[in-house]
């Protein structure tokens, strides 16, 4: 943790951000520069920066198919560990879209015109915003979303995810410590997306086993007085 605001933090947080982004082929090529950067302006802790290095270098090691393969299966399948923040504290409700409009509009009064293929509460838009800003506002800014970093870093520890260093790295920039605490296991996402049964046998739904007698009732049918054709609306 931090003993005092670093007297910038602007290329640390744009490393951060990249860190979070699919590993495309330019990413890969960015590692080594990205930990020179970091050893360069020195705003972590050198055990940090230490662990972002063994990151980068086992990302190197999976080869880039690899790589995607396990930021996919790390970031996108899962609610308890999506790089989208309100997310975490809104899900899917209607609260989430006037959160999104109020973060938008925090971009454009710091002078910036937000511009990018991801909702405004991703976090690597969010890092990229936070690098813009002196290093007192930038740790400020992240300082009101701890509790919902520190879930992300224990979600990912629990997965045993070495992404997790970079979650660290963003709770140490806003002047915090990673606490892993007890999450609620996920259930698994085939499981989420399952689709109920079109038919369920009859003896579940209140008749009786084949082969048995079937209860029948019969409703008296209204007198039609005029015929009708069609379809009815």
């Amino acid at each position: 943790m931090f003993k005092s605001t670093p007297q910038t933090m602007r290329y640390t947080l744009r490393v951060l951000s990249r860190l979070l982004h699919y590993p495309d082929a330019q990413m890969m090529r960015e590692l080594p520069a990205m930990v020179d950067a970091l050893r360069l302006e020195h705003a972590l802790p050198r055990q940090r920066i230490e662990e972002i290095e063994h990151l980068c270098a086992h990302l190197v090691a999976l080869g880039e198919w690899e790589a995607q393969a396990r930021y996919v299966e790390v970031f996108d399948r899962g609610h308890k560990t999506s790089l989208h923040l309100f997310e975490h504290v809104h899900g899917d409700s209607r609260e989430r879209g006037p959160a999104l409009v109020d973060l938008q509009q925090t971009y454009e009064q710091a002078g910036l015109a937000f511009d990018a293929n991801e909702l405004p509460d991703h976090l690597p838009v969010v890092l990229e915003f936070a690098s813009t800003q002196p290093p007192a506002i930038a740790s400020e800014f992240l300082g009101e979303m701890v509790e919902i970093l520190n879930a992300l870093f224990s979600a990912l520890v629990q997965r045993d995810s070495s992404y997790a260093c970079v979650i660290a790295a963003v709770l140490e920039a806003a002047g915090a410590k990673a606490q892993a605490v007890a999450i609620d296991p996920e259930p698994d996402m085939d499981e989420t997306w399952s689709e109920p049964a079109a038919f369920i046998g009859c003896s579940t739904q209140g008749q009786s086993r084949p082969g048995t007698p079937q209860p029948m009732h019969f409703v008296r049918k209204a007198e039609i007085n005029q015929p009708h054709h069609g379809v009815s609306a």
